[in-house]
């Protein structure tokens, strides 16, 4: 039997893998709506071009755009109704990573000589989805600014519902960025096509959950139960999906990622060749970082230590939140060959990021 979006949140709640909100409450029956309509209403044919001969589609309702502070569970709310809308074509994804594939798109589609490099890439997209939920929308890049009006209004136009989050309101977008005044015209079209709702919890839930908790674990084994009660906590009981990144025409992955939240091991993250801008594109995409399984670090595996020196780098910049689980405290990772000594500034920033203040300040 179907459940709606509001008793399967309730049996959450009653699992324990959520605390009841009165906010988070009041949005799931605007996304209810939405999911019923995408349940009930075939698919579109033709894309771009629906419309052109014979009957025209149905027009959608408007999408979803939902703000609110960090930590209120926007993520959670959206990929709750991503999950149980029973459609095929539809697609969730983290809003820094979906402009990083359009980029890529435009650069292949301009090798053809083609005239407006969008319209292929904006064809493929409507052609394959009905629903386009992205994760934390902002802009901070003026080639993105310009690019976002475009493409958003070709989705709107061939009918694709759109559900985002953000932190912050359609108005405080590119914010004092690089003639704004270009970007205005996007900001009436988000407030035209989506029904805009703030998620008004004063509930930070993801510091609540964490602040005062344990994030440093050792040894691994011993910890995988707690860690994983962790997880379930902050996801709202999520399995998590494989995430993504294009970075630099290339792909870098987090096996697991739900609700802001990513979870990978060590070597997932550190025995690969990545760099600075892999890390960063993980920094953007994440506000609470689960990794696991660090090993002592030596000479022995000195180009994993030094991945592992810039991943925490860049998660240190970007006011991540970091749990972890090591064969040691951070002192005594890394205590002797090449490398020690510089180490040990990245063992400050360890103990540092296990503040239970840690990250309250990131916007």
């Amino acid at each position: 039997m179907r459940q709606t979006l509001t008793e399967i949140y309730e049996a959450r709640v009653n699992e324990g893998n959520l605390r009841r909100d009165p906010a988070q409450h009041a949005v799931l029956p605007a996304l209810e709506s939405l999911r019923s309509w995408l349940e009930s209403t075939p698919a579109r044919k033709g894309g771009l071009l629906s419309g052109l001969f014979g009957k025209a589609p149905p027009a959608p309702p408007p999408g979803l755009y939902l703000w609110g502070g960090v930590g209120r569970g926007k993520s959670m709310l959206m990929d709750l109704f991503t999950e149980a809308t029973a459609i095929r074509e539809k697609r969730r994804v983290h809003f820094h990573a979906f402009m990083q594939e359009i980029h890529h798109g435009l650069h292949e589609a301009r090798k053809t000589g083609i005239e407006d490099a969008l319209a292929p890439v904006a064809a493929k997209i409507t052609r394959e989805l009905r629903l386009l939920a992205f994760d934390e929308m902002q802009i901070t890049d003026i080639t993105d600014a310009m690019l976002v009006g475009r493409l958003f209004g070709k989705l709107f136009a061939a009918g694709v519902v759109v559900v985002t989050t953000s932190n912050r309101p359609p108005e405080d977008l590119y914010k004092n960025g690089l003639n704004r005044q270009l970007f205005l015209p996007f900001i009436a079209m988000l407030r035209q096509q989506l029904n805009v709702v703030e998620l008004e919890s004063p509930n930070d839930y993801r510091q609540h959950r964490l602040k005062g908790a344990q994030v440093w674990f050792c040894p691994p084994g011993a910890s995988r139960g707690r860690i994983e009660e962790i997880w379930s906590d902050l996801t709202g009981g999520a399995a998590g999906e494989v995430l993504r990144l294009p970075v630099n025409g290339r792909e870098v992955e987090l096996p697991r990622f739900a609700s802001g939240v990513g979870r990978a091991g060590f070597y997932d993250l550190c025995a690969r060749p990545l760099g600075a801008a892999d890390y960063l594109a993980i920094a953007e995409a994440c506000r609470v970082l689960v990794l696991e399984d660090i090993p002592r670090l030596s000479s022995s595996n000195y180009n994993e230590a030094k991945r592992f020196v810039t991943l925490i780098d860049a998660l240190y910049e970007a006011k991540v939140r970091l749990i972890a689980s090591a064969a040691d405290e951070p002192e005594r990772l890394y205590i002797e060959g090449e490398g020690a000594f510089e180490f040990e500034r990245t063992a400050s920033r360890l103990r540092e990021m296990q503040d239970a203040a840690w990250g309250t300040g990131r916007d």
